[in-house]
Formats: C-alpha cells, sequence, structure tokens
C-alpha cells in the first residue's frame, strides 16, 4: 500500500505527548517541529491517526515541499504537485488556509488565489478540461510557508479533531478537548487512581479522563472528510478502523473520577456532556464550592483549570479563589495537583512553589502548567506487607 507522510499539529509544548501517541499506533516519526510531527503512514494510517489520536488537531496529508522566495517560484512549485494523483476531476478543492512565518511570501490572500489558479492549470492539462464543477467530494488544501520553505497538504479531517461531538454545552472559557487530554497524558494518573477537578465546568477534564481510562477512541463518533475520498482510502478501512475502536471499548473500567463546580449549570451541562461522550456512568458530578473540597482516601489527583483573570471583574476575585484552591489541596493527604493557568501569581495564593511547570499557549494565551507533585503510592505488594 502506498505510502504517505502525514502531518499531526498539536499545542506548542506538547510535541513530546503526541510523539508517544503516534509510535504507539505503530507509525514511524519523520520529524519532530514545534506545534507538528510528521509520521509515514498508509491509507490505513489516515483512518487510524484520525479516529484514535487524542492531542493532534487534525491530520494533513502532505504532497508537495519546496522553496519560494517569488510568487513565480511559488506557482510553479504548485504546478509541478501531481494533483491528478490526489483529486478527481469533479473534486471540490480550495486552499482553506495559507500561512507564512519569516518569509519573503507572506499575503494569505495572494497565496491561495496563486495557488488555485496553478492547481487549476495543472487540472486543465491533466484531465484535458477547461472548466471544472467541483460538483463532487471536497480536498481543502492547506499551505504552509517557514524560512521560504514551502509545504503543501490535503486536509483529511475537516473540523478539527478537538471537536468530538459530545460537548454541545461549554463553560465561560472551556479548554480544547485536545489540550485537555494532552495535560491528563502529561501526569501519571491512571484509571485505577482517584482524579478530581474542582472547578470542573462543562466537565471536559473529566470526561476525557473517563473516554481514556475506558479506552473510547476520541474520533470513533463523528465524521471525517477523508471517509468519501473513495480514490485515496478505500471505504472498507474506514470500516475496519471504526470496528477496531468499538472493539477496545470498557466501560465496565472502575474509576474514581469526581468534578465539582459551584454553578448549577454548569454541572447539568458537565453531565449532558458526559452523557453524549457515553461515560457518564464513570464520573461523579456535585454541585459544590472548592473550599468545601475533601476526599478520605490518599495518593489522589485534582487536575483543572481555574479562571486566569482575563476580565477585571475575574481578576479582583483570583486571589481569594487560588487561595482557596492551595488551601483545599493541603488538607488531602498525599495528593498531587495539577492545574493550567494564565494568572501570574498563581503560585503565591496556592501557597507552595510548584515543582515543575510546563509553558503552554492555551489558543493565544500564554499559560503553564504547574505541577504541584505528591509521593508515589507504596508498590500493591508493599502495601499488602503493610496491612499484615
Amino acid at each position: 500500500m502506498k505510502k504517505f507522510e502525514l502531518i499531526a499539529p498539536c499545542h506548542f509544548g506538547l510535541e513530546a505527548v503526541l510523539k508517544k501517541e503516534i509510535y504507539d499506533l505503530g507509525y514511524e516519526i519523520l520529524q519532530v517541529e514545534d506545534g507538528k510531527i510528521t509520521f509515514e503512514g498508509d491509507a490505513e494510517a489516515v483512518c487510524r491517526a484520525n479516529i484514535f489520536l487524542r492531542t493532534t488537531e487534525r491530520i494533513l496529508l502532505k504532497v508537495a515541499g519546496f522553496q519560494a522566495e517569488t510568487f513565480e517560484e511559488f506557482f510553479q512549485g504548485i504546478l509541478s504537485v501531481p494533483w491528478e494523483d490526489y483529486l478527481p476531476a469533479d473534486g471540490k478543492f480550495w486552499v482553506a488556509k495559507a500561512s507564512s512565518v519569516k518569509s519573503r511570501l507572506f499575503s494569505s490572500s495572494d497565496l491561495q488565489s496563486i495557488a488555485k489558479k496553478a492547481m487549476v492549470e495543472r487540472m486543465k492539462k491533466e484531465y484535458d478540461m477547461d472548466w471544472f464543477a467541483e460538483d463532487g467530494v471536497s480536498y481543502p488544501v492547506r499551505i504552509f510557508l517557514y524560512k521560504d520553505e514551502v509545504t503543501v497538504a490535503l486536509d483529511t479531517t475537516g473540523e478539527s479533531l478537538h471537536k468530538r461531538g459530545y460537548r454541545y454545552l461549554g463553560g465561560k472559557a472551556p479548554l480544547a478537548e485536545t489540550l485537555a487530554a494532552a495535560l491528563i497524558l502529561l501526569t501519571p494518573w491512571r484509571a485505577d487512581r482517584i482524579l478530581v477537578d474542582p472547578l470542573c465546568g462543562s466537565g471536559t477534564f473529566l470526561i476525557e479522563a473517563a473516554m481514556i481510562a475506558a479506552n473510547i477512541a476520541p474520533g470513533m463518533r463523528r465524521h471525517f472528510l477523508s471517509e468519501k475520498w473513495d480514490n485515496l482510502i478505500p471505504q472498507c478501512l474506514w470500516e475496519e478502523c471504526f470496528a477496531e475502536a468499538e472493539d477496545m471499548v470498557d466501560l465496565d473500567v472502575k474509576t474514581d473520577l469526581q468534578g465539582y463546580d459551584i454553578d448549577g449549570d454548569m454541572i447539568k451541562a458537565a453531565r449532558e456532556n458526559a452523557k453524549r461522550a457515553g461515560v457518564d456512568g464513570l464520573i461523579h458530578f456535585q454541585q459544590r464550592a472548592v473550599d468545601q473540597l475533601r476526599h478520605p482516601k490518599k495518593y489522589g489527583f485534582i487536575l483543572t483549570n481555574p479562571p486566569y483573570g482575563e476580565r477585571l471583574e475575574e481578576k479582583n476575585a483570583l486571589p481569594k479563589l487560588y487561595r482557596e484552591i492551595g488551601e483545599a489541596y493541603h488538607r488531602l493527604d498525599a495528593w498531587s495537583m495539577y492545574l493550567i493557568s494564565g494568572y501570574e501569581d498563581t503560585e503565591k495564593y496556592i501557597g507552595r512553589k510548584a515543582d515543575k511547570n510546563r509553558k503552554i499557549y492555551n489558543g493565544m494565551l500564554k499559560t503553564y502548567f504547574y505541577q504541584f507533585l505528591g509521593p508515589k503510592p507504596p508498590r500493591r505488594k508493599q502495601m499488602k506487607e503493610e496491612r499484615e
């Protein structure tokens, strides 16, 4: 089966998480760059990457790479791409996005129009046609320029992969599902450990954690543009990959996932979202303030996304809120806490310097993933000996 270069974009700072995911799927990494991983795979890999990867935004199929410092070089580069190998004569094709960083060519609109013109010229020659109705399947193109190096790719995904299909209701600043999953995978949490989000909002952290625990592939309940690309990906491959995802689900897994929020409407939204995701039986949601957080067991995890104070009225309330988070955490016995925040005084009001922090871009906002590490639980053999 023909091999492709596939590009998986991700949040800046989380490349290592996505790299491990791709390795675990069984594919060879070709290149790791800021905000994206390039790997090799066949048509089946397009299906499996879209269905199973939790931390990428989309899967792009690379069709060309070349150098261009002038619009003429750019035109000729696009013209030289064998578009007839990728696009049927009735295909709907357009440049959905053109971005440029540190390159001589930087006008997105010009790059888009020139690329479209070159694609049409190539298709005219190869298909011996003067006009294309473009009334068939969609093949959006994405073009990236970095230091005059052009990458041209087809978007196999369509709507971003963070749109799992379960979140119809969100809070004021909901965390993207892909980012939430990546942050969970950065922690040592596993399905048999306690996980609490005391500011759960619409429930994204806990729903993603439940999906990981139950082995629910994030894309198994949605559709992708390339499902209709019969010229490149046989339909049977999609059917096999969706069936593989269904077979892997384990809703009998035992979990201790708890979400609290002071806003009753948010708790209702979180429950509804969890139900749509098929994991409502794995999570306990309750209306409760942060300062009411208690848990009798040891070695649990807090994972949360508190407000950052983007609005002035919110910022004035942050010292009290972060102090309450810190006090709740200190009351828990041998727990770890992970929180993502753009609030500059996070550690001051938590009352402890983080053991680690990692810079993460949440959209355009620079945030830090603060990691307050508790002790590791004893091994099961040791725990048995202590009880005896």
